[in-house]
């Protein structure tokens, strides 16, 4: 770390106190002395209190000359409803590589959602003795960019009902004139947005009073199909009675009664596209592109075909700057983004981890953290955000429990909210051994994406030696790099000393190259089956339902893009992902 300020030292005591309890007992640093450890001035930043601050993207322009440093993501085994401390793992990791081995280091982390957080599974801040803090601020509203999400998802969504009744109600004359009015002088004018609209039609004229009846019919009406909406309203709390609902019930709204439903905020196309986003322009493209259904002949519909691609800009235009915090012992964080693995890609944002590398600089370390197991949240981390920025990892940390490991074994059900059996609260090494093939698969597939693979055991009071050594010996004989045991969550950074150096001598050890799991120029099917075969599948069936949506999409041109994937629909996913857990005795 730099020397401008002295990294805290903590005091740890045993038992572990309560997440919140340890996180209250610290006092932060002012967030300007972890910029200042950055070499952050005042005018890369914008202060939000005294513990966060937003950070500028020109910060990106300045280093853009800067070399990068060592890139590392942590991912895991297939998790328990308990979860298996990813996230735990990841501030851990940070804090033991700058406060124990004198590294620059940046942790990059999502931002977790108020409906997890105010339910079983809780927080996302990591846990024990190795947090981000304030660890309230992190959990809750944060610098507000999920309630940004919020507002430009209901906005984008109530332009697309409001559209449906005005063309419902209106001629093709009365709607042309509301979206092009004349001005003072009685000329009307095409905005910019509107001739993306135009281009896309096919119409090569410039002047509105140019247009024929027919064109004005086709540019003024968008002709959307209710049953093909994929778009839905969101908000950034759990509640199951508004997951399906009917909109439209007002007397003036008689006859236009759909059903829909909400969304969690995070599952927001719009958090995906902050996630991958790579500057405030390229956001703007995105948001823009964003797909909300089809018209009644099965075209497309986008958010600039309904004209408020814009607008959906500036209400992110803050949202797309980092937000800076830091650990219990003053490493620095950067929070952003926060889409869900199984709806989106799962990891934070390009722009986050872009500024991070070039802040830590040769030989400093950033670390981010991939949402849940490493067959979908680091695949996604592989095949996606780092196709689209273009970054290298050097190193996949996959995190393990001797818990977990024994429920893959074949072990009693573990439910969140209640007391787990007996069987994990005692040695039983054959458990742990059966289920080591979970870890095994995932160091394989991980390793042929062509990184280092260090294995980082989270160890629990009740784990034995000879359990953990089963662990290390199943990890080392799939090929991992390393294995370590880690004891992050009761010691801090001291506890994953070990495997701070064991990352070091991973990321150094050689030029990885990074393979992606398929080339983009092949269809959606061959996508879908080589992700599926990386999980020990022979092959991949196909309900009728989802045939056809694999039909449109590639009919509508999204066969090359990694969206494609995820558009497909959820009755799918699950479908397969059930198929997952049949193969190959790794996913039982």
């Amino acid at each position: 770390m730099s020397s401008s300020r002295s990294v805290r030292k903590l005091e740890v005591v045993s038992p572990v106190p309560a997440d919140i309890d340890i996180a209250n007992s610290v006092e932060p640093f002012h967030i300007s002395e972890i910029a200042k450890d950055l070499n952050l001035s005042p005018n890369h930043y914008d202060l939000y209190g005294k513990y966060k601050a937003k950070v500028l993207l020109s910060v990106l322009d300045e280093l853009e000359s800067s070399d990068n440093g060592y890139y590392v993501v942590v991912g895991g085994i297939t998790p328990t409803p308990l979860g298996e401390g990813k996230s735990t793992t990841t501030v851990g990791l940070c804090q033991a590589l700058g406060a124990y081995l004198d590294r620059k280091v940046v942790t990059c982390l999502r931002q977790p959602s108020q409906g997890p957080t105010f339910g079983i599974k809780g927080g996302a801040a990591g846990g024990g003795y190795s947090q981000v803090i304030p660890m309230d601020e992190f959990n809750l509203h944060l610098t507000g960019d999920i309630h940004a999400i919020t507002a430009a998802n209901n906005l984008l969504a109530a332009a697309i009902d409001t559209r449906i009744f005005h063309e419902s109600t209106q001629s093709d004359k009365a709607l042309f004139n509301r979206l092009c009015p004349p001005n003072k002088e009685g000329k009307r004018k095409f905005s910019d947005i509107m001739f993306r609209r135009l281009k896309k039609l096919g119409i090569t004229k410039t002047q509105p009073e140019d247009l024929t009846p027919e064109e004005v019919k086709k540019f003024a009406r968008l002709d959307i199909d209710p049953n093909s909406i994929t778009w839905r309203r969101v908000m950034d709390v759990n509640d199951r009675f508004l997951r399906k609902i009917t909109v439209g019930q007002g007397p003036e709204e008689k006859g236009m009664v759909r059903e829909t439903g909400f969304d969690i905020s995070v599952a927001s196309e719009i958090m995906a596209v902050l996630a991958l986003t790579t500057s405030l322009a390229d956001m703007r493209e995105r948001l823009r592109k964003m797909v909300i259904g089809n018209s009644k002949a099965g075209e497309p519909i986008t958010a600039d075909d309904l004209g408020v691609g814009g607008a959906l800009t500036v209400l992110m235009k803050d949202a797309v700057n980092p937000t800076l915090m830091q650990t219990l012992e003053g490493t620095p964080v950067l929070v952003h983004a926060g889409p869900f693995a199984n709806i989106a890609h799962g990891n934070s944002s390009i722009v986050a981890d872009k500024i991070a590398l070039k802040l830590v600089g040769p030989q400093g370390f950033v670390v981010t953290e991939a949402g849940f197991g490493a067959d979908i949240g680091t695949e996604k981390f592989m095949n996606i955000k780092c196709r689209y920025s273009d970054l290298r990892p050097q190193c996949a940390v996959i995190v393990a429990t001797i818990r977990a490991l024994k429920m893959h074994g074949g072990g009693p059900e573990v439910v969140a909210g209640k007391p787990l059996d007996h069987a994990y609260l005692n040695e039983n090494v054959p458990l742990v051994e059966a289920g080591c093939v979970n870890l095994a698969r995932h160091i394989i597939n991980t390793k042929a994406y062509g990184v280092n693979v260090v294995v980082a055991v989270n160890k629990f009071s009740t784990d034995t030696e000879a359990e953990m050594n089963a662990v290390m010996n199943a990890a080392m004989a799939a090929g991992a790099f390393n294995a370590v045991i880690c004891t992050h969550h009761a010691h801090g950074g001291k506890g994953a000393v070990d495997l701070g150096v064991a990352v070091q001598r991973a990321c150094a050890s050689g030029n990885q190259q990074l393979k992606y799991l398929y080339p983009l120029d092949i269809s959606i099917k061959e996508k879908i089956e080589a992700i599926a075969k990386s999980y020990g599948a022979s092959g991949v069936e196909y309900t009728e339902q989802a045939e056809k949506q694999i039909e449109m999409y590639t009919k509508q041109g999204f066969r090359v893009y990694q969206s494609a994937w995820r558009k497909l629909s959820t009755h799918f996913r699950t479908m397969l992902l059930r198929r997952e857990h049949q193969v190959d005795l790794s996913y039982r």
